[in-house]
C-alpha cells in the first residue's frame, strides 16, 4: 500500500471505528471506562490483515472476522481471494473501505436466480445492469440495503474494512 493510501486508510478506519460504539477494556482508567467507543490502531488493522492471512487455507476464497462491534453494528475485516456470488442484504447497508489489493465492484441493477441463506443475506447467480467499478486502496464504498453487489478480484486479494449498518426502525 502506499503511504498515502495508508494514511487515507488509517484516517478513514478511525473515523469509521469511532461512530461505531461498543464496550471499553477492561484495563482503562475511570476517563476512559467512560468512552463507550470501540477504538482499532491503525497498527491493530494490520496485526489482524497479517493474524487472517496466515490463518487462510490455499484454497480458501474469503475470510470475515469482526474488528470492533455495538450490537449489530460490526465493523470487520474481509479479504477476498475468490469472488463470492452476488449479494443482497435487505435489512443492511454495506459501507466499506479498501485497505490493499484490487478488484472490481458490480452494484444495482437486478439480481438473477436469488436464494435466501439467512435473514440478512439472499444470493444469486449474476447481476444484470449493474454499475462496474475498478477498486483500490482508499475507495469507500456504500452499498444500500436491498441493492444487488459483487466484488471480483484482480490480483492476489482484495481486503476490506467493512461495515454493515442495520436499517433504522
Amino acid at each position: 500500500m502506499t503511504t498515502m493510501a495508508k494514511a487515507f486508510t488509517i484516517c478513514a478506519a478511525s473515523v469509521l471505528l469511532a461512530v461505531s460504539s461498543g464496550a471499553a477494556s477492561a484495563q482503562t482508567s475511570p476517563a476512559q471506562a467512560a468512552d463507550p467507543t470501540a477504538f482499532a490502531s491503525g497498527a491493530d488493522v494490520q496485526a489482524q490483515v497479517r493474524d487472517m492471512l496466515a490463518a487462510m487455507k490455499p484454497d480458501q476464497g474469503f475470510m470475515w472476522r469482526p474488528l470492533v462491534r455495538d450490537g449489530a453494528t460490526v465493523a470487520a475485516i474481509e479479504i477476498w481471494k475468490k469472488p463470492g456470488r452476488p449479494a443482497v442484504h435487505p435489512a443492511e447497508a454495506e459501507y466499506a473501505i479498501v485497505l490493499d489489493g484490487a478488484g472490481t465492484l458490480v452494484s444495482g441493477g437486478t439480481m438473477a436466480d436469488q436464494k435466501v441463506t439467512n435473514p440478512n443475506l439472499v444470493e444469486g447467480s449474476r447481476i444484470e445492469g449493474g454499475a462496474t467499478r475498478t477498486l483500490g486502496p482508499g475507495d469507500v464504498i456504500l452499498v444500500p440495503a436491498g441493492v444487488p453487489h459483487w466484488f471480483g478480484i484482480s490480483g492476489e486479494r482484495l481486503v476490506l474494512l467493512g461495515i454493515k449498518l442495520p436499517q433504522a426502525k
